[in-house]
């Protein structure tokens, strides 16, 4: 469990030198989008993974490494704009942003080791095109979720699906590390 939790920290590292040096790129315009919208930025990333792992090849340089960091940052963004809602300005702190994307993060990978106590590691014998899938079917779940208002009778809510969906674009890239290093 160590390795694993060694793994995600370094999978983590990669996501947030990417969010932040993006943030001070573009500052955070991404907070004036709603939960949907970054719902829907996920979908794209996650149809985009999909279709190269069936076509085999992509016409645009950026790979699938890069999309599963995108599903990792706009996971985030969307459980930051669920604690803080829509921003009607596109301006927040940054020291602020970067506090709740640890918060965020770090709640995320307690519950992949609460998940991982439990089902040993299972995702070890996935195959990245699954964890896709499930990226994709979790993807469902919340617009599903959205239609309904955001309740669910039974279910868990939007924030764990997001937290899942995080986890498991963290699982793709330790699997895509892992995959780069015994070439």
């Amino acid at each position: 469990m160590s390795k694993t939790s060694a793994q995600y920290d370094q999978a983590i590292d990669q996501c947030r030198e990417i969010f932040e040096k993006k943030m001070m790129d573009y500052g955070t315009a991404w907070r004036i989008l709603r939960t949907s919208s970054l719902t829907d930025q996920i979908y794209i990333k996650a149809k985009r993974i999909r279709s190269i792992q069936e076509k085999g090849a992509s016409k645009v340089e950026e790979g699938i490494l890069s999309e599963f960091i995108g599903i990792v940052n706009y996971s985030v963004m969307a459980l930051i704009q669920l604690d803080w809602g829509t921003g009607e300005e596109a301006k927040a702190p940054q020291k602020k942003v970067m506090d709740r994307y640890e918060h965020f993060v770090s709640t995320s990978k307690g519950l992949m080791e609460n998940k991982n106590h439990d089902y040993d590691e299972a995702w070890r014998e996935m195959r990245v095109s699954s964890l896709t899938d499930l990226i994709l079917q979790k993807l469902l779940r919340i617009r599903q979720i959205e239609e309904n208002d955001g309740k669910t009778l039974i279910s868990e809510g939007i924030d764990a699906n997001y937290m899942d969906m995080l986890n498991y674009a963290v699982f793709a890239l330790i699997k895509l590390h892992e995959a780069a290093n015994e070439r």
